[in-house]
């Protein structure tokens, strides 16, 4: 008994010593669950503005807004594709820019007939033409043109490790990419300042977020259209222009016919709708709202577990 009565008045002297640390813990833990909470109601209430708001509330037509033309440039992938169809439904004519004709000129048809837009397919290849952002000069001079959008090409290609790809393709990949979606900034730009309106949208894919094995050439043309898109922003979101940067996840279509429409894995029309009522709401984006849950579980991920699980499925 005396034991038991002597650890009882030991156990009651170290609580009492100890009171003030067990207060001062007590109150970290009830800021920390207070930041947290505060971070989530911010991160949803962020989701509601950019995904929800604008798609409940009226508002001007496009071609009011931004301007009566855009120029869609990578039109071949089924995203761009897509964005221009949704724009083309909104009243917005289109100039479709990509190398191969027969991949856009019933694309450029189907939305004269369907939308009654007008319509010009422009053909041109920055991997191969120096002077390819002269025929689209020629193209859009005189029009009202207040969209730019531009897409990463994918190429399509199985992910392999950079030494193993050609040189070749590494310069069409970037020629592409980087040095198409620069040249018609530079080209278009100017036009849209002096309008005081338009709007410049780069789509890039959001799963090169963080670093995925086979894909270093196509991540890094994915970081650099999103800092192109953050630099162009400072320099023309005074001037009225619009610059937005939009990073979708899986996206259904026929070049990826294990991606089935889901929830999760929206077809792309169903994503453009949602991804056009972005403009103007969010400079960085997914533009799809369950993409953007996903994404922000991604980057909670920490890296070296997303680099184990790269290698485990991709190998």
């Amino acid at each position: 008994m005396a034991a038991v009565d002597s650890f009882q008045l030991l156990y009651a002297e170290i609580s009492r010593s100890c009171s003030g640390y067990y207060e001062a813990l007590a109150v970290v833990g009830a800021v920390y669950a207070a930041s947290r909470a505060v971070v989530l109601l911010r991160d949803c209430c962020g989701l509601v503005r950019v995904h929800f708001l604008p798609r409940l509330k009226p508002r001007r037509k496009l071609s009011q807004r931004f301007g009566a033309w855009a120029v869609c440039y990578g039109a071949s992938e089924p995203v761009a594709t897509a964005y221009a169809e949704e724009l083309a439904r909104n009243g917005v004519s289109i100039v479709l820019v990509a190398q191969n004709p027969a991949s856009v000129r019933d694309t450029a048809a189907s939305l004269s007939q369907n939308y009654g837009v007008e319509t010009v397919v422009v053909l041109a290849d920055f991997s191969v033409d120096p002077a390819a952002g002269k025929l689209v000069q020629d193209a859009v001079r005189g029009r009202d043109v207040g969209f730019l959008v531009t897409s990463v090409d994918e190429c399509g290609a199985p992910p392999r490790p950079l030494a193993e790809a050609s040189e070749q393709d590494l310069l069409d990949l970037l020629n592409r990419n980087v040095a198409g979606a620069t040249l018609l900034a530079r080209l278009l730009l100017p036009g849209m300042a002096a309008r005081g309106r338009g709007a410049v949208v780069n789509i890039s894919p959001g799963g090169c977020c963080r670093p995925t094995p086979g894909r270093a050439a196509l991540a890094a043309a994915a970081g650099f259209m999103e800092r192109l898109s953050t630099a162009l922003q400072l320099e023309y979101g005074s001037r009225g222009v619009f610059i937005q940067s939009l990073t979708p996840l899986q996206i259904s279509s026929s070049r990826r016919p294990t991606w089935r429409a889901s929830w999760l894995v929206p077809k792309p029309d169903v994503y453009a709708r949602h991804a056009v009522s972005t403009l103007g709401v969010s400079n960085r984006t997914t533009g799809y709202w369950p993409h953007t849950l996903q994404l922000g579980l991604m980057r909670k991920i920490p890296e070296w577990i997303w680099l184990l699980g790269s290698h485990v499925f991709i190998s």
